[in-house]
């Protein structure tokens, strides 16, 4: 097990204690089984983006935030930011921003060529996002809306629905994601 999984499996263990829930409730706001849970939590299991979304709305976090805490710094080197591969699309994200408990995350995230990520509405529920494309093409379903993103452009996500970014290039993509708290 590795340093960031580990780290992982105390942070959502921590956070779930904290919010004085069980795995079977956590499981049920969030739609991950009980027992991937408990894998995650032993570090027997390295999620998924999507598995560590699901849990992060659930717990009122977002995904980044998670990331970050597991980290546990204030200040991080662009060399020493904490870069986090999902082991089943290659999907890269490196939180740039420190966890100092800030109301800004800053986070890039790397796309491979011919790969599609969907979240659930509730993943949203707590944060304003902005999406900036860095480079290459990303399509971005946003409920029943559709932004087709090239270099440069940037959206700012509506009222929580369900996603999908999807690249459907032989390229990758990258952007930068910055995420508020909601008030």
């Amino acid at each position: 097990m590795d340093e960031l999984t580990a780290s992982l499996a105390e942070t959502v263990r921590t956070a779930r204690q904290d919010r004085d829930l069980s795995a079977s409730q956590l499981a049920e706001r969030s739609g991950v089984s009980r027992a991937m849970i408990g894998k995650i939590e032993r570090g027997e299991a390295q999620p998924t983006a999507v598995l560590l979304g699901r849990l992060s709305a659930a717990l009122g976090m977002s995904l980044s935030e998670l990331v970050a805490k597991a980290e546990g710094r204030r200040f991080v080197k662009a060399a020493d930011q904490p870069l986090w591969t999902d082991p089943e699309t290659g999907y890269r994200r490196r939180a740039i921003s420190p966890s100092s408990g800030g109301p800004l995350e800053l986070v890039e995230v790397e796309f491979p060529p011919k790969t599609e990520v969907a979240y659930p509405a509730d993943a949203y529920a707590f944060k304003h996002q902005q999406i900036w494309l860095l480079e290459g093409h990303l399509t971005f379903h946003e409920g029943d809306l559709v932004h087709e993103l090239d270099p440069g452009d940037c959206l700012h996500l509506g009222p929580p629905a369900p996603t999908k970014f999807v690249n459907s290039s032989d390229k990758p993509c990258r952007y930068v994601v910055a995420i508020a708290r909601r008030a």
